[in-house]
């Protein structure tokens, strides 16, 4: 069966465009990250993210750019994003950084149109909680990276079962997707990124002072190396049996 996908009017498209837009000037450096190791801020943490960032990088629904003054201006940046009503806001953001070699895509992240083994490195930074097939998207994203490529993830997720946070983002959920864009606020996006075939899942977790929004998990998802040679190994198979 299909899942059913969440319907965003064109004017809730078009003001939350408009806010993701306004969002990119707030001073990451004043979000404070609450128990995590290695960063105090989000601005810290994406700095340390992107910095090493090289090649084919697609970023899936990068909203109105607010990642793109993170990134080393010669990368080869592919956007995939389903909102028509960004677009004009991630041109000019990526103009105002220094990016020019882009390509900007509508389309979904659950069927990415990207050639296989192609991308060195997939970004995705509070994304996760809207697509309407998690697992599928994941697939996809695996699918697309090169060997040993990365993806990179900065996503908020369900808080632990029986809390209060947990019991307050399960209650809102109906309300909260028509709100933001088909976003769940009780996703356990952690659990499933670890069982969908990747090399290795490493993240850490952390809060945001706002509790609907949190917890946090920001890692890397590394692709098997030898996956290419075991697709080839198949098609010859495949072949010989002909």
């Amino acid at each position: 069966m299909t899942p059913h996908r969440q319907i965003t009017p064109d004017c809730l498209k078009r003001l939350f465009a408009w806010g993701m837009a306004k969002a990119n000037t707030a001073d990451n450096s004043a979000i404070k990250l609450q128990g995590c190791n290695s960063y105090e801020t989000m601005a810290q943490l994406k700095q340390a993210f992107f910095a090493d960032l090289d090649g084919r990088v697609l970023e899936i629904g990068p909203g109105a750019g607010a990642n793109l003054s993170y990134y080393p201006t010669d990368i080869y940046w592919i956007g995939i994003e389903p909102n028509p009503f960004m677009h004009s806001y991630l041109k000019e953001e990526a103009e105002r950084f220094g990016l020019h070699n882009i390509e900007l895509r509508l389309g979904s992240a659950e069927r990415l149109e990207i050639e296989d083994n192609s991308i060195d490195v997939v970004v995705s930074t509070h994304v996760l909680c809207s697509v309407t097939d998690l697992v599928t998207t994941l697939r996809e994203i695996r699918r697309v990276l090169k060997p040993d490529g990365r993806f990179l993830f900065i996503e908020h997720v369900a808080a632990e079962c029986g809390t209060w946070t947990r019991r307050i983002q399960d209650g809102i959920e109906p309300v909260w997707k028509t709100m933001f864009d088909n976003c769940h606020p009780n996703r356990e996006t952690g659990e499933i990124l670890e069982n969908v075939g990747f090399e290795s899942v490493d993240y850490q977790q952390f809060n945001l002072s706002f509790p609907i929004f949190s917890p946090h998990i920001a890692g890397v998802a590394r692709k098997k190396i030898v996956e290419i040679v075991e697709q080839d190994s198949k098609s010859l198979i495949n072949t010989q049996n002909i």
